[in-house]
């Protein structure tokens, strides 16, 4: 089809005045012909993505951005994530049932995915916010797109979406409920509806995440990864693992320091934890308000005392209810690799990564609790140790997986608690 049109522009330099640029009027012309006569206006469709997906939070801010992954309407709690790498360890990251996550850094999608690097079986996250959505991917691992795989798991995504603007406003004004829609015919006021009607606080989220039934780890940190060799003890002690929405890397890490290990679900009876009569329990890291699941604290209440454990993330807050203190929601957590903390025991500096929104009030505690680290961002309790009762927590994830691994020693720590107990008895 041929169209009739023209384009004439005229430049008229703005630096024509200047020695180096004589003044000139340049005259472009530009012309077609359309034998029907059809005007060229929306022909042709544009060759981008055009706005499809709307995030309304629950302070009546309504943000429009692009979609991929899945469609439909899903509703969470929004929280940003500072690391720079690894988003699809934070992908398959159980700690995140019941949230959006908005990446700090923009671009992402460009690594691709691989399926090495999952931490659990599925995707729990409600769903991915970003800033720019790569086009292309480039790494040698690579086995498929991040857009193809939140499709395949039923996972929302947006992008083209300020999300510097967002993080500011969560920063301000804490966690926000928010809900995520393709769906044109929901109306801005019933996504807002929807945010304000759905709360994330006193829900149950482990159990939602936590296996069915026991099973064993063994597989280890590969060679290619492992920096920790020397640490690998070469006593096979046995370690009953808690899975509150555990990571696969923290099993690989006890694995790679020599642990046998058994996996139970969070309901899984102390007497039957007890009855196996394992060296050490480790209570793992999981989604949500440790204040929702009582049964998990009466659990570990009934375990501390008898055998060496060691809690991270969730299991530390647990710890933190089951020896008496209180455990609290935080404005709006704490989510990155890089987050500064301070071992009181030696002085020193981990950077680490972190993935919570609740945290233990250290004055809620009684005495002979230690509080052995500390954030330095916030002050906030980040590790406890109570010698009497042989066991010793941490707020973050010294797995990292994502992130640094300045905190990979202290499986190292839990394996001489479990040996010196074994010693005496």
């Amino acid at each position: 089809m041929m169209m009739d049109c023209s384009l004439r522009l005229i430049h008229n330099s703005p630096l024509s005045t200047t020695a180096f640029l004589p003044k000139k009027v340049r005259l472009f012309t530009v012309k077609c012909s359309s034998s029907q006569g059809f005007s060229s206006v929306g022909l042709a469709e544009r060759p981008w993505k055009v706005a499809d997906a709307r995030l309304v939070l629950e302070d009546g801010s309504i943000w429009r951005a692009k979609s991929f992954g899945a469609s439909g309407t899903q509703v969470g709690e929004v929280v940003f994530n500072t690391s720079l790498t690894g988003y699809q360890e934070i992908l398959t990251d159980p700690s995140y049932a019941g949230q959006f996550v908005l990446m700090t850094n923009p671009h992402i999608g460009n690594t691709g995915v691989n399926f090495d690097d999952e931490e659990s079986v599925q995707c729990f996250l409600a769903g991915l916010v970003i800033r720019s959505l790569s086009i292309s991917t480039s790494n040698w691992r690579c086995a498929e797109t991040l857009s193809d795989y939140l499709a395949e798991r039923n996972i929302m995504g947006i992008y083209d979406v300020d999300t510097r603007a967002i993080t500011r406003r969560l920063r301000d004004d804490g966690s926000l409920i928010g809900v995520l829609s393709t769906e044109e015919l929901k109306s801005d006021e019933e996504l807002l509806e929807m945010s304000r009607t759905w709360d994330i606080v006193g829900i149950d989220l482990i159990s939602g995440v936590s296996c069915k039934t026991p099973y064993e780890w063994v597989d280890r940190t590969g060679s290619e990864w492992d920096f920790n060799f020397s640490a690998r003890s070469k006593e096979n002690l046995h370690v009953v693992a808690y899975d509150f929405g555990i990571k696969h890397n923290i099993l690989r890490r006890l694995a790679s320091y020599g642990c046998k290990i058994t996996v139970v679900p969070s309901t899984w009876p102390a007497s039957d934890t007890l009855k196996m009569n394992p060296d050490g329990v480790l209570f793992s890291n999981g989604p949500g308000d440790p204040s929702a699941v009582p049964y998990a604290v009466d659990t570990v209440r009934e375990i501390i005392g008898k055998i060496p454990v060691f809690g991270i993330c969730m299991g530390h807050q647990l710890l933190g209810q089951a020896l008496g203190g209180k455990t609290f929601k935080m404005k709006f957590g704490h989510h990155g690799g890089n987050h500064p903390v301070r071992n009181m025991r030696n002085g020193s500096v981990e950077i680490s990564a972190q993935n919570h929104n609740y945290a233990v009030d250290p004055a809620s505690l009684p005495s002979g609790v230690e509080v052995t680290h500390v954030n330095l961002n916030d002050g906030s309790c980040a590790g406890l140790a109570f010698s009497q009762l042989k066991l010793m927590s941490l707020q973050y994830h010294p797995e990292a997986s994502p992130g640094p691994h300045d905190s990979d020693p202290v499986f190292g720590e839990f394996i001489q608690l479990m040996k010196q107990e074994k010693v005496k008895a």
